[in-house]
């Protein structure tokens, strides 16, 4: 891992453990040291990603509460050996899907993401896998991400 990955990586844990820290401390003088805390990790992403810190504020500094993974689904659809693919807005293919509402189970929002994606009407069968995206992609996220197949 270079020295870029590691401190992108560490500041994702710092996110983490003062978001923790705001969410469970009750000593003010602590949640003024979790904040700042909070506040380093987001530079130091934005920083390390070129990515301007009011980005990086709103998309790694608004979550409130214990911080998990968020997720999303995508679907698995064969039709006479073939898989079907939709194209995303960077170009690339992909299986159908997309993140989870809040309001929707992992069965209804898979649904709901094949019809708005690709048009078509699907019923889901099972899941057939768990991906940890800081495990099997190049894309860099502020927060875990977790893809259900």
């Amino acid at each position: 891992m270079d020295s870029k990955d590691i401190l992108i990586e560490w500041a994702k844990r710092l996110q983490s453990l003062a978001q923790a820290g705001l969410t469970y401390g009750k000593d003010k003088f602590d949640i003024e040291r979790y904040q700042e805390i909070r506040d380093i990790s987001a530079e130091i992403m934005a920083w390390k990603s070129d990515t301007p810190i009011k980005k990086i504020k709103y998309l790694f500094c608004n979550e409130v509460g214990y911080q998990t993974p968020k997720i999303a689904t995508r679907a698995a659809i064969f039709k006479n050996e073939k898989i079907l693919l939709v194209q995303e807005n960077d170009g690339s293919w992909s299986m159908p899907g997309g993140w989870c509402e809040v309001n929707l189970s992992l069965q209804e929002n898979c649904i709901k993401e094949v019809k708005e994606e690709a048009g078509v009407d699907v019923e889901v069968e099972k899941v057939i896998a768990l991906h940890d995206l800081s495990k099997h992609s190049d894309k860099d996220y502020p927060y875990g991400v977790l893809e259900v197949f």
